[in-house]
């Protein structure tokens, strides 16, 4: 019994961690909208809010399944035909957030004369990032809860084992959380890269939303984008990054090699 509790605990921790990549990287950008010396002290803050809220959002769900899995808002026409439930409305506007997040840091980052500066300051941007990486977070965390209690929900001690796992990968999350939001900051092109992963983050939400809906449109249901999709557009986004910052860096070096022929 004990050996099948922890092979369920390392499963979950695992599935968290994996579910939480998408959270994570929301997490290191969001939070680099508040003065610099808040930055760690709001990541810590918030995802110390949501472990609490996601072991909340955990019984919560545990106890009501069905009524989130109810539709409550039906709609059958020509064009557009769905059956949207509590699930699928957090989810389809969870996902609408992160593209609007994704899209604004973008324009931002090709507005600003000054890339140095700020995104946000004040108290208020604090309490504002505060709110919505604990909110991101309990939108993230509604598929990993789902599976976790498929996974342990019919166990003897299963929602113990649920809520350490959510405890060990929050802690995980604080620790990496960190250390993504330097390396952003250090390596400010990939950036770049970790928005439009953002962007790929929500549209891949609003298709899951629209599937657990069951969103028609003209006819055509909505298929949602799967985790070895979305893995696989993270690969080639992340080789074509690293395959053009090479070859930047070689034009560099051709360039100022020529410079200094024509120089001498």
């Amino acid at each position: 019994m004990f050996i099948e509790h922890l092979f369920t605990l390392l499963m979950l921790t695992l599935l968290q961690a994996v579910l939480g990549f998408d959270n994570l990287l929301y997490i290191s950008i969001e939070s680099q909208r508040v003065p610099p010396d808040r930055q760690a002290m709001v990541r810590r803050w918030g995802i110390g809010i949501a472990i609490v809220l996601r072991i909340v959002l955990l019984f919560v769900v545990m106890a009501a399944i069905d009524r989130f899995q109810e539709p409550f808002f039906v709609l059958d026409t020509q064009p557009v035909a769905m059956q949207a439930n509590v699930h699928s409305l957090i989810v389809i506007l969870g996902g609408a957030f992160v593209i609007y997040t994704a899209v604004r840091e973008i324009s931002h980052m090709l507005q600003v004369d000054d890339l140095g500066q700020p995104k946000s300051t004040g108290p208020q941007s604090v309490s504002r990032a505060l709110f919505w990486i604990v909110t991101m977070n309990l939108v993230f965390s509604f598929d990993s809860i789902l599976s976790a209690i498929a996974l342990a929900g019919k166990m003897e001690y299963g929602a113990a084992v649920m809520v350490l796992a959510i405890i060990i990968s929050g802690v995980l999350m604080m620790l990496l959380a960190d250390r993504v939001s330097v390396f952003l900051h250090r390596n400010r092109l990939y950036e770049v890269l970790g928005l439009f992963i953002l962007f790929i983050v929500g549209i891949m939400l609003v298709s899951e939303g629209g599937h657990l809906a069951g969103v028609s449109l003209f006819g055509h249901p909505v298929h949602p984008m799967t985790k070895s999709t979305f893995y696989f557009v993270l690969v080639v986004l992340i080789a074509v990054d690293v395959v053009q910052s090479r070859y930047q860096r070689k034009l560099a070096a051709m360039r100022k090699r020529s410079t200094a022929e024509r120089m001498s």
